[in-house]
């Protein structure tokens, strides 16, 4: 057997692995979403219309799939409850993600720059947050804001207010608790991208009369791009489609997305309207995706 045939049938075989993933864990789960959103709900368990089954034949699978409809999916377009969700879910998305990267790119830039034996270290208190559980995390920060927490109580020792501050059910407790909780998806793949930047690079900046700023805007910044692509992928994503934090630290007065489908699918037990919500929200996360691919691919292409 020649050397190629050696190597190239593992790597084919190693091929086919994500591949099965994405079909037993993604396209399979997906159908069954698809499926549920095209019917129709009903007071019955499972709570939707029609099932399909085998045992009325050929026959019995033609009218089923006959019953399937639109109809859930015109329903999220013709209320505004949805609307609303979606667009407060893509504001809230696109402002926590602006945060984040606004935070996460000097901390990470600085953490690049510190000596060799230092970065493990720093590398090290980004991770720590994650040691602990998401949950209580987010349950640490409803004891710190609320009336006579920790803020309040030092905010008052420094004589900043007068009077406790309303933080809880706020917009505001909302985004400290999204910026807490996904911070280090944003330093990490920007300090892997800082961390690898040739310091000869800035030095010929320099040689060349380019101040610090100058270097940073025309040599680190384009070459940090990627990793300010997927950071922001990384942030964005999840975000958007994010339930416990605008649940536990947010008001009740709008709803996000994910509290919308927690809401049509838990306490409505209304399945096939729940799946189309998933389904619209899958779509859209897959736009900035697409995006991302394409510039990819173009800065492949331009090697």
């Amino acid at each position: 057997m020649s050397a190629r045939h050696i190597f190239t049938r593992p790597a084919r075989l190693a091929a086919i692995a994500p591949y099965v993933w994405m079909v037993l864990f993604f396209l399979v789960p997906f159908g069954f979403v698809l499926k549920i959103g095209l019917s129709q709900t009903a007071i019955a368990q499972p709570p939707y219309l029609p099932l399909f089954g085998f045992a009325d034949g050929v026959a019995g699978l033609k009218t089923s799939f006959a019953a399937l409809s639109l109809d859930n999916f015109r329903l999220l377009v013709a209320d505004n409850l949805y609307i609303a969700s979606y667009l407060r879910s893509l504001a809230v998305a696109v402002i926590s993600t602006a945060l984040l990267l606004a935070l996460g790119y000097p901390i990470a830039y600085a953490m690049a720059r510190l000596p060799q034996r230092w970065q493990p270290i720093a590398m090290t208190l980004v991770i720590v947050p994650f040691w602990t559980s998401f949950l209580i995390r987010v349950y640490a920060w409803i004891n710190i804001l609320q009336h006579d927490g920790l803020l309040n109580k030092i905010l008052l020792a420094l004589h900043i207010v007068s009077a406790p501050v309303v933080w809880l059910s706020t917009d505001t407790a909302m985004y400290l608790g999204i910026v807490y909780s996904y911070l280090p998806f944003m330093i990490l793949p920007l300090y892997a991208t800082l961390a690898k930047q040739d310091e000869a690079l800035l030095e010929a900046a320099a040689d060349l009369g380019a101040s610090r700023l100058q270097a940073f805007w025309l040599v680190t910044f384009p070459l940090s791009l990627p990793g300010i692509g997927a950071g922001v992928l990384l942030c964005f994503i999840p975000i958007v489609g994010e339930f416990v934090i605008p649940d536990l630290l947010a008001g009740s007065d709008s709803m996000m997305i994910g509290q919308t489908l927690w809401l049509e699918f838990f306490t409505n037990k209304d399945w096939p309207v729940a799946s189309a919500t998933a389904i619209v929200l899958l779509a859209l996360l897959l736009i900035p995706l697409l995006v991302y691919d394409r510039l990819q691919r173009r800065q492949l292409e331009a090697r």
